[in-house]
């Protein structure tokens, strides 16, 4: 007991020895720092733009639709003046066979395969005779050219035979021969004999549903629907004009919606880019100071014509394939 009570006693002074050192204080914040942040304004973070929100129209009666779509076709009628047919022809027959061709490919692509085709097969008659084989060799850029090939021999037989070696001018005769359908009966009423007609291809289709002309998806029904919104010497102009408008601005992906004129008459305004800028980047051909598809355009058109080099090369491909043959 007595040794406990000298340990304890000698204890004591050193706890109170470590009782009595001063606490470790924390160096304080730089004053100065403290008063260059209270004099400087908060930062503000950036704010993202956001494009306006498009106001929810309200349904729109039979007679102001009406109304809306005849003035989107007079604005399409100021924006392209020029509109015309995309494939290069001379004549009924080469508008036919073009029109034909230009399925699943660009107008493009057959303006620059039909220079050879029609230097080796000018007439009905030639094209009836020709060797399949080397037709589908000629039109094999435009894509399914044995389907494509039998067609075209098909209905220059027909032509031949049953039409005097001429295309005739009439729907009911057109959609007779192979390969022809309504679209490329009323492309050559319209365009080669001047016949009215509503020309359906896909850009044509998703226009009219993006313009709320029809919610149709049948290219007939849709035909149909059109014609009775506008009268009928309209029809083939109106055609030109929607389909310029589709492949320069109101593409099927990304629709420039904030560079298209007739933005403000569009209850689909919005399913595209809407910054102006940025819209701007999407325009094709002239609208976007790049060539058009035809390599003889009319002379009225603001654009340049499609690269001939690359028919040339093309025609040299033919040249090549012929000799190696």
């Amino acid at each position: 007991m007595a040794e406990s009570k000298v340990r304890k006693a000698a204890a004591e002074p050193a706890v109170a020895a470590a009782a009595k050192k001063p606490a470790v204080k924390k160096p304080a914040a730089k004053k100065t720092a403290v008063k260059a942040a209270a004099g400087r304004p908060a930062e503000k973070k950036p704010v993202e733009k956001k494009p306006a929100a498009v106001k929810p129209r309200k349904p729109e009666s039979q007679l102001a639709m009406v109304r809306r779509a005849r003035r989107i076709n007079r604005e399409l009628a100021e924006l392209y003046p020029y509109a015309h047919p995309e494939l290069d022809f001379e004549n009924p027959f080469e508008l036919l066979v073009a029109t034909v061709l230009s399925a699943q490919t660009t107008d493009l692509r057959v303006n620059q395969t039909t220079p050879a085709l029609f230097a080796k097969y000018p007439t009905p008659e030639d094209m009836a005779a020709a060797v399949p084989e080397e037709l589908e060799e000629i039109i094999r850029p435009t894509g399914f050219f044995r389907a494509k090939a039998r067609s075209l021999i098909g209905l220059s037989i027909a032509l031949r035979d049953d039409f005097g070696g001429e295309v005739p001018g009439r729907l009911a005769d057109l959609v007779t021969l192979p390969g022809v359908g309504r679209k490329t009966a009323n492309v050559v009423l319209g365009n080669a004999f001047g016949v009215p007609g509503i020309t359906v291809d896909t850009h044509f289709g998703r226009l009219a549903r993006r313009f709320g002309w029809t919610a149709e998806e049948d290219p007939e029904k849709v035909e149909a629907a059109v014609a009775e919104i506008f009268p009928k010497s309209d029809w083939t102009m109106l055609s030109h004009r929607v389909v310029f408008h589709g492949r320069r601005i109101c593409h099927s992906r990304k629709p420039a919606c904030g560079a298209c004129p007739v933005a403000p008459l569009c209850p689909s305004y919005g399913e595209g880019e809407t910054d102006p800028e940025k819209a701007k980047k999407l325009l094709k051909y002239e609208m976007g100071g790049q060539p058009g598809q035809r390599l003889r355009p009319p002379a009225d058109y603001p654009g340049e014509a499609a690269a001939r080099a690359d028919a040339a090369a093309h025609q040299g491909h033919v040249a090549d394939l012929a000799v190696a043959g």
